[in-house]
């Protein structure tokens, strides 16, 4: 399959309504360790990319436009820690497939890996410190993995959105190291971190939108 800037925005669309839904949840699970914000600030990011995608002639715009105006819009909307690490995310991808009209399904694999390498730069995290990167970095992994030993996208994603599950779990059993939730030490142990959790409702809704 080959995807193009019509794909990306649907993709985001769908990221946009799974967040909106999931936007209570994620609060809560920020409440026990945070600041109990994490939803509203993924939901209005994620708003605002589909308000400013909506306004681009998908005809004439190529998917490295689309991401730099996803990046611009949500860092805009969001200045909680969420809004540099998915603007930078969403910048990587720009840069990642630059010059390209459509994306083979490597492409967009390689887009997907991208994201993930944003965030963890961007947050200088590293698996293990109980933060979004636990679900990012298995899940990128997962689907290059996937995509190596031939699978299509759809089972490459899925592959990712298992991974990520996996990996937003293993964050109960971590003592956060970074951002906020640092500050409780021992007391975060037991509870998911919302920006893995939030990291699986991205990823499941890319599935989704492009599987």
């Amino acid at each position: 399959m080959t995807i193009d800037a019509t794909d990306l925005k649907r993709m985001f669309d769908t990221i946009a309504v799974a967040i909106e839904a999931d936007r209570d949840r994620l609060c809560q699970l920020d409440g026990v360790i945070g600041d109990a914000d994490h939803g509203i600030a993924m939901a209005l990011g994620f708003g605002a990319v589909r308000d400013a995608l909506a306004t681009l002639d998908l005809a004439a715009v190529e998917p490295t436009a689309l991401l730099n105006t996803a990046a611009k819009s949500f860092l805009n909307a969001v200045g909680a820690s969420s809004g540099p690490l998915y603007a930078t995310a969403f910048m990587r991808a720009a840069a990642t497939v630059k010059g390209k009209a459509t994306l083979a399904e490597v492409d967009f694999i390689a887009l997907f890996q991208a994201m993930a390498q944003g965030i963890k730069d961007r947050g200088k995290a590293e698996p293990g410190e109980k933060t979004m990167v636990d679900a990012w970095q298995p899940a990128t992994e997962a689907a290059a993995e996937a995509n190596l030993a031939g699978k299509n996208l759809a089972e490459s994603l899925g592959a990712a959105l298992a991974a990520a599950e996996r990996g937003a779990e293993a964050t109960k059993d971590m003592i956060a190291a970074k951002g906020r939730s640092s500050r409780l030490g021992e007391r975060s142990l037991g509870h998911m971190d919302p920006g893995a959790a939030s990291a699986v409702t991205v990823i499941g809704a890319i599935r989704k939108s492009l599987g």
